[in-house]
């Protein structure tokens, strides 16, 4: 090991970073036949062991963050938190783990500690070949490993992509913000990503130690390391016009900047799981989606669309799992906190997610629901309710019904260029897309002033 690593750290001519490593051939390093994923691990792990330590102390490989909740300090995240597109990690593991930075994740006995579990080629492949397969959580037994392992380098749009463009089942379904239209954008999709810039996400999304910056709103806290517009544009004024500059202090930059969402791709809006199991032929919408599908039920689409300005201080209220819920309202998964006198709040653009999912009607508790190997097998709620529940270690009255929910996903790309940002019109006037009293005012106050 330690010829190997001073062998590369002449190559760089002394300087021994993760970020040059990065930018080494590492096919003179790499020469083994690899039979699975954490053979290829096993080999990185010989320089980079620390980086996998690293790693390992982060939300992308835990899947959750340590919270103080109303007093207890309890790990929540991705792995145990609810949704309304596919309701839930536990008991659907090898299904959704596909998009886990590691290995052989099937079951809630994964072994989070073990260093071979790490998958390094899913941020770090350039080939643009790489991907795992179910249930094994394994890459693609047709891959050439080597060759993938000897071509590893720097994140890229298609390597993030390939997770976070593909949440919620498929490609352009959850982030109305993110699909694979960001791998190759033009620059009305995107100004950042597109034109000449060709920014990549760690742009913004840089990293210390593999702490990448950003922040879920399924673990957003408010305290984790945050990206701001202003990390870059940091002048004095910002806008020339002082009416404009104004709104800095209640509008985010994306607000204004981000007109619409889902730009070239229609996203996910509305998903009734009540109206699964049912032999119902798909229509095909304005957009040429299917709205139905027998495993999953009822759908709505949309695209080119104005996000939802709501108001946010940076942290969230969350439905966590056994929290009572008022089945007779719409249940907000998730809200982001704030209002118009919260110094700390701005209004915030929001892809809206609705839809119906299942309930123990008894407990009026959200449930776990095992979907891959489950319902989705035998279309059965009540045996797919129970197994979720037992591996989610929650209690079920064996009772179930579907209830409405709400969840928020923050809008922070497809941002447009400067010439394209909202008008004052564009909320202000008759016409404008915000609903005034929903955040908190009287009417429109540009309107009011007049009077």
């Amino acid at each position: 090991m330690k010829s190997t690593v001073v062998a590369v750290a002449a190559i760089l001519g002394g300087v021994f970073t993760s970020a040059a490593f990065a930018e080494v051939d590492h096919a003179q390093f790499v020469t083994e036949t690899f039979k699975s994923g954490q053979e290829v691990t096993a080999k990185c792990l010989e320089c980079h062991d620390q980086e996998a330590a690293d790693f390992m102390k982060t939300s992308h490989w835990k899947w959750s963050e340590e919270q103080n909740i109303k007093g207890q300090k309890i790990e929540i995240g991705k792995k145990n938190v609810l949704n309304n597109f596919c309701i839930g990690v536990r008991s659907n593991e090898p299904r959704c783990t596909i998009c886990h930075a590691g290995y052989s994740w099937k079951d809630n006995t994964y072994d989070f500690t073990k260093a071979q579990n790490v998958d390094c080629l899913s941020c770090h492949d350039t080939t643009g070949t790489y991907k795992k397969v179910f249930p094994a959580v394994q890459p693609d037994p047709k891959l050439n490993l080597t060759k993938i392992a000897q071509s590893v380098g720097p994140t890229t749009r298609k390597s993030c992509g390939s997770c976070h463009f593909y949440g919620g089942g498929g490609d352009h379904i959850k982030h109305g913000d993110l699909d694979s239209s960001l791998i190759n954008p033009t620059p009305d999709i995107d100004v950042h990503m597109g034109g000449q810039a060709k920014m990549e996400c760690s742009a913004c999304h840089s990293a210390d130690k593999h702490v990448i910056k950003g922040q879920s709103l399924l673990v957003a806290d408010g305290k984790g390391p945050r990206i701001h517009c202003t990390d870059c544009h940091n002048e004095p004024k910002i806008h020339k016009n002082r009416f404009v500059e104004n709104h800095i202090k209640k509008v985010s930059c994306q607000a204004c900047h981000i007109p619409t969402i889902a730009k070239a791709m229609p996203t996910k809006v509305w998903w009734d799981w009540s109206k699964a199991g049912k032999d119902i032929k798909p229509k095909k919408d304005a957009y040429g989606m299917e709205d139905y599908a027998k495993i999953k039920g009822e759908f709505k689409w949309d695209k080119n669309f104005a996000p939802e300005l709501l108001w946010y201080n940076g942290k969230v209220d969350r439905i966590l799992p056994g929290d009572k819920i008022d089945p007779k309202k719409v249940v907000k998964i998730n809200s982001p906190q704030g209002n118009r006198f919260d110094k700390d709040a701005k209004l915030m653009p929001f892809k809206v997610m609705r839809g119906k999912q299942p309930y123990d009607s008894e407990n009026n508790t959200l449930v776990y629901v095992k979907l891959f190997g489950g319902y989705w097998k035998d279309f059965n709620w009540q045996k797919s309710i129970e197994d979720g529940m037992k591996a989610a270690g929650q209690p079920y009255s064996g009772k179930y019904g579907f209830v409405e929910t709400s969840m928020v996903w923050p809008v922070n790309h497809m941002v447009a260029p400067k010439e394209k940002a909202l008008r004052c019109t564009a909320c202000h006037g008759s016409h404008g897309r915000l609903n005034w009293k929903s955040l908190g005012y009287d009417g429109d106050p540009i309107r009011k002033k007049k009077k």
